[in-house]
């Protein structure tokens, strides 16, 4: 039996290590994320309301 609770004291150390060192990791993958959405609706956000102004347009000159 302390060969199992041995192995998963372990375990549940690992574990805690992983998910501790992990959060800075999401923390810039949001933070990258964000920034690359932001970058991207400054270069296409014009282009994107100009697409959109002309479909309404055709749509409401029927």
């Amino acid at each position: 039996m302390s060969t199992i609770s041995n192995r998963f004291a372990r375990v549940a150390g690992r574990l805690r290590d992983e998910e501790r060192g992990d959060v800075p990791g999401w923390v810039l993958v949001t933070l990258m994320t964000a920034g690359l959405v932001i970058v991207l609706w400054t270069v296409a956000g014009p282009a994107l309301a100009g697409v959109f102004e002309q479909a309404i347009a055709r749509v409401t000159s029927f």
